[in-house]
């Protein structure tokens, strides 16, 4: 079967079922993984450079077990073609944003905002419990928009450079940097090679869905945003995917947030005009139709291959 038939399967499979339940989510149980090893090997009470080697041993005993099996296994063309599949359908995550963003949507249309609060708080890592409407949804358009690259065109593109091995190491990584990745006390050191390892893997994949971004909305405002407003962004490659995503839905983004306790002044970025309720799922229908856009040109040069 071709590699767009595989692609194609695994989107279909997102799209009717989305993700599993928790209980039996290989990213989950992978989590519970990670958390054994982090209880092992961090001891805040060392010096960085030991956390930072710790870390950098936990990355490696985390990642090589759950990827290197697949190197393992035999050459039987339809046990290859079930895995593949399988594994790809696990590494990307459309339907499953697409429903939490809808959740939040459903609950600001009836002006339900303790409900909506908690329905954003499933899908970012900021405090909720004081957000305002607007706060919300900004927080849900910039979710859909950094997440449609971690959890849906990254993963695609590794399945297309490297196959299920590109696309299971992509999505662990990512896993362990929304872990360990976070710039507090706990995880400064420890997490630091998560974070790094992270960043090196996203960032042709962060660009790419920036230009697919800006090629399907507003794509001078998208263009303009990325220019001066990407390096404001903490992340190297969050701050390329939410301008242009920002500016191609014309929507003034970003803004003050609390994260552990403490507000942090993020800039403002994107568009000019506030996000109103129907925005969220202008966003979710500006990450299918990328998600449209990168399927066909996988086609087109899986046919020319």
């Amino acid at each position: 079967m071709t590699l767009t038939a595989v692609i194609l399967l695994a989107v279909a499979i997102d799209f009717g079922l989305g993700e599993p339940s928790n209980t039996y989510h290989p990213l989950v149980l992978f989590g519970k993984w990670a958390g054994v090893i982090e209880k092992r090997l961090l001891n805040a009470g060392q010096s960085p450079i030991r956390q930072q080697i710790s870390g950098c041993l936990a990355v490696g005993i985390a990642l090589t077990p759950c990827v290197a099996w697949l190197l393992a296994l035999p050459d039987w063309p339809v046990l290859r073609l079930v895995i593949d599949v399988l594994i790809l359908y696990f590494c990307i995550a459309a339907r499953s944003l697409q429903q939490h963003a809808q959740a939040v949507y459903a609950a600001l249309t009836v002006n339900d905002l303790p409900l909506a609060r908690q329905q954003v708080g499933r899908i970012v890592s900021r405090q909720t419990d004081a957000m305002t409407a607007a706060d919300v949804r900004r927080a849900a358009i910039e979710s859909v928009l950094e997440n449609g690259a971690d959890a849906v065109f990254a993963p695609l593109f590794w399945f297309v450079v490297l196959g299920p091995f590109g696309a299971l190491l992509y999505r662990l990584s990512n896993t362990l940097d929304a872990m360990w990745g976070y710039k507090n006390r706990r995880y400064r050191y420890f997490g630091w090679m998560a974070a790094r390892f992270d960043d090196v893997l996203n960032w042709m994949p962060a660009r790419l869905t920036a230009i697919s971004y800006a090629v399907l909305g507003n794509t001078a405002q998208a263009l303009s945003a990325w220019r001066r407003h990407a390096h404001l962004l903490d992340s190297p490659n969050a701050g390329p995917v939410m301008t242009a995503g920002g500016g191609s839905l014309m929507l003034q983004l970003g803004g003050p947030a609390c994260y552990h306790g403490e507000i942090k002044q993020k800039p403002w970025f994107g568009g000019e005009r506030a996000p109103e309720d129907y925005d969220i799922p202008r966003a979710c229908k500006l990450m299918y139709r990328v998600l449209l856009l990168w399927l066909i040109l996988i086609g087109l040069g899986d046919a020319l291959a």
